[in-house]
């Protein structure tokens, strides 16, 4: 018998390459979006191929828990979130909303439909927040400088809570900037996306600040591994899930013009009101637990980033 999990936030940029990897080992699926931003042609190829049913749905929905049961699954693969730092700022409410009480509601579902575990997304950026000593690890202290960081502190413990309560097993993924194919260069946080896409057209992108700030950025194919280690491997534990090298967003607008063969620089602006000047995640512990690292070299990620925003690709 095929293995069965829920990802929630399955239509979307990184929940939809997972799709695409489960189906590829041979996993049955429901995928539970509720299309705020995945789009149903993320996953087309994926129900062509595999056995994946889809339930258009917030996932603070009382009915959920009736579709997991229903479903049966053995893992829950949740990334549906409210994932923009900003917004979080400016309605602190629904931020909670989507991502405190949407993942106590996933874990009622989990455990009434007697899952085994939850692997949850987490955010290596903003759990440790700014002045953070680098780079951090798990037992870096926690700081998160927004409301959608602090969302991510709050349900650890509640994860806790259910395993103790329940004995529903967990994993949690802080993962640093992940890019590649499929990211919306209309969402936040898609500098990769923003940079290609302006430069593929010819526009000239746009810096905040002097390009100094840096990130550590992550395939999406190596961070999707991730995730199937994660279903066998890594008990009750936050794991960072990063290549542990710092790169500026100049570095990086560099390398893109160089893919690109786009020969204009960068317009300069204001920094952003509270951006990180600097992050970077030590993934020591997830090499160790999982037997995983961020495998793609930045530039070939780059390289097969570009290269699907060329050909227009929208599956």
């Amino acid at each position: 018998m095929g293995r069965k999990a829920i990802v929630t936030g399955g239509a979307g940029f990184i929940g939809s390459h997972l799709v695409d990897l489960l189906v590829d080992q041979g996993w049955e699926l429901l995928v539970v979006d509720d299309l705020s931003s995945g789009r149903l042609e993320h996953i087309a190829a994926a129900r062509r191929r595999g056995k994946v049913a889809t339930l258009i749905e917030d996932v603070r929905a009382p009915e959920l828990a009736d579709a997991a049961v229903h479903f049966g699954p053995e893992i829950v693969f949740h990334l549906a979130a409210q994932s923009k730092v900003r917004p979080s700022g400016e309605d602190p409410l629904k931020d909670a909303s989507i991502n405190v009480l949407g993942t106590v509601n996933v874990l009622l579902a989990a455990v009434r439909a007697q899952a085994r575990k939850v692997v949850f997304a987490s955010s290596g950026g903003a759990i440790y927040g700014d002045g953070a000593r680098l780079p951090a690890t798990e037992r870096t202290a926690k700081h998160p400088g927004s409301p959608y960081g602090i969302t991510k502190k709050i349900v650890e413990d509640y994860f806790r809570w259910f395993r103790e309560a329940h004995g529903l097993d967990y994993a949690l993924l802080a993962m640093a900037n992940i890019f590649g194919p499929r990211q919306d260069p209309g969402l936040e946080g898609g500098v990769t996306a923003i940079f290609a896409k302006a430069m593929l057209e010819g526009r000239r992108p746009t810096i905040f600040g002097d390009g100094s700030q840096t990130r550590d950025y992550v395939y999406v194919g190596d961070t999707v591994d991730a995730y199937l280690r994660a279903a066998d491997a890594g008990h009750g534990v936050l794991l960072n899930i990063g290549s542990g090298r710092e790169t500026s967003v100049l570095e990086l607008y560099e390398i893109l013009a160089r893919i690109t063969g786009f020969p204009m620089r960068p317009e300069f602006v204001d920094p952003k009101p509270g951006d990180i000047a600097r992050s970077v995640i030590d993934a020591g512990r997830a090499k160790s637990v999982l037997g995983w690292q961020a495998w793609t070299p930045l530039e070939e990620g780059l390289r097969r980033t570009v290269e699907w925003y060329r050909a227009g690709t929208r599956g």
